[in-house]
C-alpha cells in the first residue's frame, strides 16, 4: 500500500456487470492509502436489499454524492464502483462540490462473448448484459475517459499499470488546467480574421 497520487481524484467506473469494476476499485483502494471506494450496489442492498432499480434510486444516488463530497473534503480521492451506463448518471457522479478535483471515467470493456460467459457463470443467465444494452449511451466528448480492457488478468494488469502512471503524473489530460480550452465561435472568427489580415500584408 505505497502508491502515490498527484492531487485529488473523483473516478467513476463504468461498464457492464462482470466487466471487472469491483476488482479494479478494490485494487486501487488496496494500493493507495488515500483512496476510498464507494460501492453503489452494496449501498443499495444495505438500504433496501433490492436489485437496481430499487424502490428509491434517487435516495441511493443522493447518498453516494454526499459520501463522495465528504471524502473529498477530508482529502481522500474517490473511486465510485457503479455501472453508470448513461451520460446523466456519469455527469452526476463526476460533479462534486469540492473544487480542483481531477475527474475521470474509467470505462471497462470486455469482449461480448467473454462477458456473456461470465454473467451466465455468475447469475445463470445474461439478462444483466441485455438490460445494460438498453441503457448504454456513448460517452459525450467532454467527459474524460480512460479505456480499460479486462478480457483476462494479463490485459487487466497492463491497463492497471498505465492507470498507475496516470495517477502519479503531474501533467496529464485529466487535470483541469491541462484540458484544452474550447474557443467560442466569436473567438474562432476573430482569430481567422487576424490570420487573413496578416496574409494580405
Amino acid at each position: 500500500m505505497n502508491g502515490v497520487v498527484k492531487g485529488l481524484w473523483n473516478i467513476v467506473l463504468c461498464g457492464y456487470p462482470r466487466s471487472g469494476k469491483t476488482t479494479l476499485a478494490r485494487r486501487i483502494v488496496a494500493d493507495y492509502p488515500y483512496f476510498a471506494r464507494i460501492g453503489v450496489d452494496e449501498l443499495r442492498y444495505m438500504l433496501f436489499n433490492e436489485k437496481p432499480p430499487c424502490r428509491d434510486e434517487f435516495l441511493v444516488y443522493s447518498l453516494i454524492a454526499e459520501i463522495r463530497d465528504v471524502l473529498l473534503e477530508k482529502g481522500y480521492s474517490v473511486v465510485i464502483d457503479s455501472t453508470a451506463p448513461d451520460n446523466a448518471t456519469r455527469e452526476f457522479l463526476l460533479t462534486a462540490k469540492v473544487k480542483n478535483v481531477n475527474r475521470l471515467i474509467i470505462a471497462l470493456t470486455v469482449d461480448r462473448k467473454i462477458l456473456i460467459e461470465r454473467n451466465v457463470k455468475t447469475f445463470g443467465n445474461a439478462d444483466s448484459v441485455y438490460a445494460w444494452d438498453k441503457r448504454w449511451e456513448k460517452p459525450k466528448g467532454d467527459i474524460p475517459i480512460f479505456k480499460f480492457r479486462s478480457n483476462n488478468m494479463k490485459e487487466f494488469n497492463t491497463c492497471y499499470a498505465r492507470l498507475k502512471e496516470l495517477l502519479a503524473s503531474e501533467i496529464h489530460p485529466y487535470k483541469p488546467e491541462f484540458r484544452p480550452t474550447v474557443l467560442t465561435l466569436r473567438e474562432i472568427r476573430e482569430t481567422l480574421r487576424k490570420f487573413l489580415k496578416r496574409r494580405r500584408v
